[in-house]
Parts: C-alpha cells; structure tokens; sequence
C-alpha cells in the first residue's frame, strides 16, 4: 500500500492530534493483507498507533488507524459512554469495543454512526448525528457539527494544514515511519 494513502488519509493521527481515521484500499493496492498489516504494526505500536481492517471485500480494505491511548481516554468520557452503552457495547475495554464496531459495520444496513467516537468526534456531534443528521448543523467540516463550531473550525483547519505539511514532507522523499509522532 502506498504511503501516500496512508498520509492523505491520516496525517492528523499520524501526528498524534487526532485519536483515529478511517480509509478505504483497493486490494489491487495490497498484495497481502495480512502481511501488509502485520508490518505496517510493527512500524505502528513503537509510535503509539495501531491499524485494523474494519471490513474486507473483494474489492477494497477498511481501515481503521488509531492512537489506543487517545481512544481509551476518549471513550470515558460519560456521553461517550452513554452512546456507545445505547448501542450495545462493553465499555469495559477499547479492543472489546472495536470488535463491536467491527460486527455492528458487517450486521448493519447502515453505516454505525456511534464511529465518530472512535474517530475523536465531540460526543455532542455525534450524539446531534445520530438524533436528526440534517437538523441543527452549525457547519460541515470533517464532521458535521452540532455543537461547538468555532472550536470545530479551529480542528478542521488544523487537521488541513497538518495533513498539507505532511503531503510536503513525503513528496520530498521523507519516509513515513519518521513522519509518525510518538506518543504513549
């Protein structure tokens, strides 16, 4: 898989201000899933990140990119917990709950919208979401926001200049593994 997906797709949780990104890989692109997983965690946990495929089809990979520590911390919060308790998870561990996650994406009709939790979403956004997705939106950005919008725009536009900087960095041959923050 190219490392220009990767930085395109999760720069800001590469750079340890955001708690996780979600993506989508052609299989043409990855010639062993397993294999190109296996190597892109050992990179990965010496940074404080992990990769898990959420789905896989014939055609595409999704992949869910994470800081453990920022999610932990982010599901504990009591409307996180309320959300995610409504919806049948745990709440007793983050690798319990990106198992639901992952059943609740292969048993559903619809796409899971309690994901914004796993992805650093304010649980009020999500919350505002999962109520009425087209009432109360202050703004759109990398999610649609409900509650806070100055605060949201501020976020957005630092997960744009992040992400820019980071497009920079690899066009000029900078390896990814030493583009990824350490944190934990």
């Amino acid at each position: 898989m190219p490392d220009s997906i990767i930085v395109e797709n999760c720069s800001p949780t590469l750079a340890g201000i955001k708690t996780g990104n979600i993506f989508t890989v052609d299989r043409s692109l990855i010639t062993d899933i397993q294999k190109e997983l296996c190597e892109l965690n050992k990179c990965f946990t010496q940074k404080g990140l992990r990769v898990v495929p959420l789905r896989v089809s014939e055609k595409n990979v999704l992949l869910y990119v994470y800081r453990p520590d920022r999610l932990r911390e982010d599901l504990s919060c009591k409307e996180a917990r309320c959300i995610l308790l409504e919806n049948g998870y745990s709440c007793n561990s983050i690798e319990k709950d990106i198992v639901h996650l992952i059943h609740q994406i292969h048993n559903n009709k619809s796409f899971p919208h309690e994901i914004g939790l796993f992805l650093g979403y304010p649980p009020v956004d999500v919350k505002g979401f999962m109520e009425d997705s087209r009432k109360g939106v202050k703004c759109v950005g990398y999610w649609k926001v409900y509650g806070d919008k100055e605060k949201a725009e501020k976020i957005f536009s630092r997960y744009r200049k992040c992400t820019d900087a980071y497009k920079r960095c690899l066009s000029k041959g900078r390896l990814l593994s030493s583009m990824i923050v350490k944190t934990g």
